[in-house]
């Protein structure tokens, strides 16, 4: 779990996607991240979770939905959603924070 706080604690924005192969809608998230990431550059961070190998901490976020996705910065979160999003929905997102 303290590589998590490390993983979030960044000056820059934190997307982090929970997700499971076995999902439709996580695995169509996919390339949207591909896209945030590629429009953002190093302006943020984006890190996807898979829950089948994380699942304590799935757990401890309490995530019920796939996908669920959240915004983090400097170790707080600042937005949470679950569900599929656009890449211009999370890079709007993303650009309030940066």
């Amino acid at each position: 779990m303290s590589k998590f706080g490390e993983l979030v604690d960044l000056k820059i924005p934190v997307l982090l996607d929970f997700y499971t192969e076995a999902n439709n809608a996580s695995v169509a998230m996919h390339p949207v991240l591909r896209d945030v990431a590629a429009a953002l550059g190093n302006k943020v961070k984006v890190i996807k979770i898979d829950i089948d190998k994380n699942s304590q901490l799935a757990e401890a976020l309490r995530v019920k939905a796939l996908p669920t996705l959240m915004i983090y910065k400097e170790g707080e979160m600042k937005w949470r959603q679950s569900g599929e999003q656009d890449a211009p929905t999370l890079i709007g997102l993303l650009k309030e924070y940066v």
